[in-house]
């Protein structure tokens, strides 16, 4: 990547906001098992940071999603992949089909207020029996006049206890499995729409996650996104932009876990020396942060692809697994070259280690992420 001055300006300006409106508060956030996101968003609006990539008609920048991965990639700089993620919904995984596809009129009533950060936004995709497997979910919108009638239950929905609304998938016919989804969007504060109890995770403490239930949810059909039927085209589509800000918001992080761990070792005394003189140790730090910058430069290659419209489902698939693994990697070796104080849940690496296993699951699982890779690669059985 060519980054301009501008590109690093907005990174300073995230790194900024992330070190002094986000990292401070993440352990009380995490006490609370909610970060407080209409608060947080409002903040993030009025700095012109949730609409970097979307449609100057609303709000927002109109700038190419390499501002994007600058912008995720800074908020690293937070330490905290709970509130990453939940920031990562808002901009790259409930509004970029909206924007694309939705009408002038759904625009103005649901992704301009989310630019702003009077919204909070959430993407209602995965169901407990089709988390990864998108084409087997059962939620339903038959027709009636000009309305939609919705039943169904989403699960693991993240921001759903604050959010506004739900970009939704949803089965619209009878149609095959590929052809019979629609995209659409259902406020939460419509009769019948209810949210569960938020559900306790390993990790990402501080976002709020937790099942929503629609029962006979009546919207009128112009809250679809686009033409009907094309929801899952849509969505997948949509999913390149998550698996991208997923694999790059994690680098910060990945870079702190070897720096810090690096200077932890140079400290911790063991028979007579520093760990770090061990060969084994400082060999396979050296390996890690190799990873990591080859990590890097994997995102920054599906990047430019996805700005330059080329199709960029293998390589953001390839990131995504990599970030995925990585991470687990990374802040397991670390961990255990931490000790005892590795095993503590103030620390930074425990942190990390915990935060991190969501990323061989949201987003798409490894293995369908290996899928998709064999399928591109001809490997794969019909």
């Amino acid at each position: 990547m060519q980054f301009t001055e501008e590109h690093k300006s907005l990174a300073e300006t995230v790194k900024n906001f992330s070190q002094n409106e986000i990292k401070p508060f993440a352990d009380e956030w995490e006490k609370n098992k909610a970060f407080p996101a209409h608060e947080l968003f409002k903040k993030m609006g009025d700095l012109d940071l949730l609409g970097i990539t979307k449609s100057s008609e609303v709000g927002g920048m109109n700038l190419d999603y390499s501002f994007g991965m600058v912008f995720a990639e800074a908020l690293g700089h937070a330490a905290d992949l709970g509130v990453i993620t939940a920031i990562g919904v808002q901009t790259d995984m409930a509004t970029p089909a909206l924007d694309r596809y939705g009408s002038v009129e759904l625009k103005k009533e649901f992704l301009k207020p989310s630019i702003s950060g009077d919204f909070v936004s959430a993407v209602a995709v995965s169901e407990a029996g089709g988390g990864s497997d998108v084409a087997a979910l059962k939620t339903s919108a038959r027709k009636d006049g000009d309305d939609y009638v919705i039943n169904g239950d989403k699960m693991w929905i993240t921001n759903a206890t604050q959010a506004d609304y739900f970009c939704t998938l949803v089965n619209t016919s009878n149609d095959d499995p590929h052809n019979n989804k629609s995209l659409v969007i259902i406020p939460s504060n419509l009769k019948g729409v209810s949210i569960g109890d938020k559900i306790d995770k390993l990790g990402q403490i501080t976002s709020d996650t937790a099942p929503v239930y629609f029962d006979d949810v009546r919207i009128p059909q112009r809250y679809r996104i686009g033409p009907e039927g094309e929801g899952f085209k849509l969505q997948m589509q949509q999913f390149q932009e998550e698996r991208i800000f997923m694999s790059v918001s994690c680098l910060v992080m990945l870079d702190q876990c070897v720096s810090k761990t690096i200077e932890y070792c140079k400290e911790r005394q063991a028979f007579d020396k520093p760990v770090i003189f061990n060969q084994s140790i400082h060999f396979r730090l050296a390996e890690l942060q190799t990873e990591i910058e080859a990590l890097r430069a994997l995102v920054y290659r599906a990047c430019e692809n996805l700005i330059n419209d080329h199709d960029v489902t293998y390589l953001a698939s390839m990131a995504k697994l990599k970030s995925g693994r990585l991470i687990r990697e990374v802040s397991d070796v670390c961990l255990q070259y931490w000790g005892g104080m590795g095993f503590t849940w103030e620390n930074y690496i425990s942190k990390v280690y915990r935060d991190g296993r969501l990323n061989s699951i949201g987003g798409g699982t490894d293995e369908i992420m290996l899928k998709i890779i064999c399928k591109h690669m001809g490997t794969l059985p019909k």
